[in-house]
């Protein structure tokens, strides 16, 4: 039974925004996104977003939190604590980094998670990136053990990041080579 005040229908609608935030913030970022574009994107009026979100600032620190949980949730489900247990450090951070790529091949999830650390002196979406870092860093060495780890893992995803972002597994290249281990 939904809570007092909200029906199936509305928290569909929330989740419909949602998407639709991430994937239009993802593509011209936090400055560059109306809130027109993306109620228009999900087909409703532009004040109706506004009862929901009082701002964009609001709107985009919601996306950010929403990404976080969906981060979060995709590593647990693929930690080995969920099928591999007892695997050594550096394959439980292979298992980790892998459950991390299959996110962000979708390149929205990437891109607005790029975005989302250049927006980060609006004061809401600082706040809401770095409780989604810090959400992160504790998932991480819940997952892999220690705060070396979780440096390792945070080192190896940045350079994931680049890597994903600027296809590099598709140019064959001696320093593209160099960079995705190949």
């Amino acid at each position: 039974m939904p809570a007092a005040g909200t029906s199936t229908k509305s928290d569909e609608r929330r989740r419909t925004i949602m998407a639709a935030a991430v994937d239009c913030f993802a593509q011209k970022g936090f400055y560059g996104t109306t809130t027109h574009e993306i109620a228009e994107w999900v087909g409703i009026s532009q004040p109706y977003l506004y009862r929901l979100y009082p701002n964009k600032e609001a709107l985009f620190a919601a996306a950010v939190d929403h990404v976080s949980v969906v981060m979060t949730d995709t590593l647990v489900a693929h930690s080995p604590a969920s099928g591999g247990a007892g695997l050594a450090p550096e394959a439980a951070l292979d298992a980790a980094r892998g459950a991390y790529a299959a996110l962000v091949a979708d390149r929205s999830i990437l891109r607005f998670l790029m975005h989302a650390n250049c927006a980060a002196g609006e004061p809401l979406v600082g706040q809401a990136v770095r409780r989604c870092y810090a959400k992160q860093v504790d998932t991480v060495r819940q997952l892999l053990g220690d705060d070396e780890a979780v440096r390792r893992w945070f080192g190896a995803g940045m350079l994931d990041n680049v890597v994903a972002v600027l296809g590099l597994a598709d140019i064959d290249e001696p320093w593209a080579h160099v960079l995705t281990a190949r």
